[in-house]
């Protein structure tokens, strides 16, 4: 963590990650830009994935924020960047691979770079497009912060920009205008009336959200605005394709002006592969859905069922105080441990 890899910045942690791999000996490594793949190449029967991206967002600014680096340890809780989003899950992810030599099943670790940005930059989908062949796997991992419990699949997402037009003049002669911003007020009610749904996916009840997460019009203090446009964020369970919640959206807000400006598909939950029973029996807790979207989505894409299971609170991450138990952490990798062993 005392390695600062806020995204794009990932070169010097992934050098010191592929170091520490090629180190043991055993395991096959292939660096593809600041991302690092390495396997155990020992004939099992089946191959799982244990993914983790090493970026963070950028550091905190606040005055006396505890999430820096270096980190701040006090022999129990570890404070810093990337504590929770997700180096104590990268710090479990080579703890196995120095720690389990023989492992029950092969193994794919994969570290990647880019995750906290624009998709189009994602490490991991750069191995997919040029490396896929490292990729072929039975089940996945994903090693997001999720308290110690498998969280299966994650929800899609889906964003928008509903654009209202007027005429602008002088507020002093308001009449002479068509106010944009106040043509908005439809698509807001119709936002703030919506009763988004719970939808059961194999098992698992996934909650939906539908809002407006920006708005910006005007230009000066004294005009009507001729122009507003409303950014809005449909998170979507994922028994529903990217063109359905656009359908849906579409729908609900019909005689407005609507641009798609991003969507990424959702994942099912993982949880019907024949790993995913065995590894939840480990674990030993009750799965819960992932409301948020996450790379399981890329693994599902590729035909890998896969799960997200980290150490650490998600609501903490990005946080000016985001922090991890160390038991936490070793919690993690003992059901993994056992699991694999």
């Amino acid at each position: 963590m005392d390695i600062e890899s806020v995204s794009g910045n990932e070169a010097a942690l992934a050098d010191a990650v592929e170091s520490a791999l090629r180190g043991l000996g055993r395991l096959e490594v292939t660096r593809n830009g600041d991302a690092v793949v390495a396997r155990t190449m020992l004939g099992r029967a089946e191959r799982i994935i244990l993914a983790g991206h090493l970026d963070t967002v950028p550091l905190p600014t606040v005055a006396g924020s505890r999430g820096t680096v270096p980190v701040s340890w006090d022999g129990k809780v570890l404070y810093g960047r990337g504590a929770t989003d997700m180096k104590g899950g990268v710090a479990v992810q080579l703890a196995i691979a120095a720690t389990v030599p023989e492992p029950s099943k092969d193994i794919t670790f994969i570290f990647y770079d880019n995750e906290e940005v624009a998709a189009v930059k994602s490490g991991l989908g750069r191995l997919a497009r040029e490396n896929r062949e490292l990729l072929d796997a039975d089940f996945g991992i994903l090693l997001e912060p999720t308290n110690g419990t498998v969280e299966g699949g994650c929800n899609g997402t889906i964003r928008f920009e509903a654009t209202t037009s007027g005429l602008a003049a002088h507020s002093a002669r308001a009449w002479m205008g068509e106010n944009a911003i106040h043509k908005a007020a439809p698509i807001l009610a119709r936002l703030a009336e919506y009763e988004p749904a719970t939808v059961t996916v194999d098992g698992l009840d996934y909650r939906e959200s539908l809002n407006a997460v920006k708005i910006h019009g005007g230009t000066a203090g004294n005009v009507i605005p001729d122009q507003c446009v409303v950014e809005i964020n449909y998170r979507f369970a994922p028994d529903k394709s990217p063109a359905q919640a656009e359908a849906h959206v579409r729908e609900l807000l019909s005689g407005f002006e609507l641009v798609c400006t991003d969507s990424s598909a959702g994942a099912r939950p993982g949880l019907n592969a024949p790993a995913a029973a065995s590894f939840v029996a480990a674990v030993g807790r009750e799965p819960l859905p992932k409301y948020g979207w996450t790379d399981v989505a890329r693994l599902s894409e590729m035909g890998i069922p896969a799960v997200n299971f980290g150490p650490g609170d998600p609501l903490l991450a990005h946080s000016d105080n985001e922090h991890v138990d160390a038991d936490a952490i070793r919690e993690c990798l003992a059901a993994l441990t056992r699991w694999l062993g």
